[in-house]
């Protein structure tokens, strides 16, 4: 059925956007359904990404200047891509969050025809900030170190894990800097900057094998003595700069979660003619899931009017939908396993892909447990000064 994705456009969408939407959803109904398969077990999709691109799938939230754009479209736009292929959906995710990095740096070198380039599909990119997020959450340290030399900072350090990437690819990554201070006494001090993969001092590792979207072409990244200069920097400091940027960063990752969610309901209702006089016994029936993902993305829509907006409360809100979307995915992709019985079991299924993905949607950065974390962190009442 898909009837939120299909039926119900986003109330903030115009006709360009829409038909934008409806240009992925062909895309993912045809060429991407017959490589979701292979992308899964690790084939990376160069050019169905590109074709995205070509589509405007990492457009609709670059508005003029450092304006947002239409984040409902392009939250669309990946769970168009995510209900058919999760690996691809998220990748979609990281070249749109990538392309949000580039506006908002304000850097000539990375707006104007390279931001261009970029946000049609021509040049691929990625975030490698799963780290400093979660350095930023008292989590885990931050594991690049810039230190200051003439003209900029050289960097070294290692990042785990980086998805859609490759030799010609590129990553907005954050690294703290060493000997510096923000203008907050006391505290850290950071710098984002674009690391081309191609760059000296900059080395490509291999990862061990996930349990799925093996095609997301996630590498480890090895930097020694990597030259940054003021081309390749994003943001300096950049503690304000994430401050501005966070909650549109973390609402476009909920189309990973909603795509995902859209998926499984429909694996449900294709096994309803036949299976729908002993499903009907289960919990998480499809319309019932249905109804909350309509309700969920009613609520996301609305927060994606105001992406920059730094209140408190709001960011609470932002936080508190990605878990929803998270655990949304969990129920929905598990449902729909017990829906289709033994056929979902099969490896071949797109039924158990689409439960591997879903354990991806609740464990990538921010996961579920981080996200409650921040929540309960934010929430806790202010002690008096």
């Amino acid at each position: 059925m898909s009837a939120v994705l299909e039926e119900r456009p986003s109330a903030t969408a115009t006709d360009s956007a829409a038909a934008m939407v409806a240009a992925v959803r062909a895309l993912a109904d045809g060429p991407l359904r017959d490589a979701a398969d292979a992308t899964d077990r690790g084939t990376y999709p160069r050019a169905l990404m590109q074709a995205l691109g070509a589509a405007g799938a990492y457009r609709a939230h670059i508005g003029p200047g450092a304006a947002p754009g239409d984040f409902a479209s392009a939250i669309r736009a990946m769970a168009e891509v995510s209900r058919v292929c999760g690996a691809t959906g998220f990748m979609v995710w990281c070249q749109q969050v990538c392309g949000l990095y580039l506006q908002q740096s304000g850097n000539p070198a990375l707006t104007g025809e390279f931001l261009q380039r970029h946000i049609s599909g021509q040049q691929l990119g990625a975030t490698g900030m799963s780290n400093p997020m979660k350095a930023y959450a008292g989590i885990e340290p931050l594991l690049l170190k810039a230190t200051p030399c003439d003209g900029g900072y050289r960097v070294n350090g290692t990042l785990p894990w980086v998805s859609n990437l490759g030799a010609d690819h590129y990553a907005g990554v954050l690294a703290g800097v060493e000997g510096l201070q923000d203008s907050q006494q006391g505290a850290s001090r950071e710098v984002m900057f674009l690391l081309r993969c191609d760059a000296p001092g900059v080395e490509l590792r291999n990862c061990p094998s996930f349990s799925a979207m093996e095609g997301t072409n996630t590498w480890a990244l090895r930097l020694t003595d990597h030259f940054i200069g003021a081309d390749e920097i994003i943001a300096d400091p950049a503690k304000p700069w994430i401050a501005r940027i966070r909650a549109g960063f973390i609402l476009l990752q909920t189309g990973f979660g909603l795509g995902v969610t859209q998926g499984a309901i429909d694996s449900m209702w294709a096994v309803e003619p036949a299976l729908g006089h002993v499903n009907q016994f289960l919990e998480d029936r499809p319309d019932e899931l249905q109804a909350e993902l309509d309700a969920l993305w009613e609520r996301i829509e609305t927060l994606s009017l105001t992406p920059f907006a730094q209140e408190k409360d709001y960011f609470i809100d932002v936080l508190d939908a990605r878990a929803h979307a998270s655990e949304l995915a969990l129920r929905a992709a598990q449902s729909a396993l017990l829906h289709a019985g033994a056929r979902g079991y099969l490896l071949s299924s797109d039924v158990q892909r689409r439960v591997r993905e879903s354990h991806f949607v609740a464990i990538v950065s921010p996961a579920i447990k981080h996200l409650r974390k921040e929540i309960a962190r934010l929430s806790a009442p202010e002690m008096p000064t």
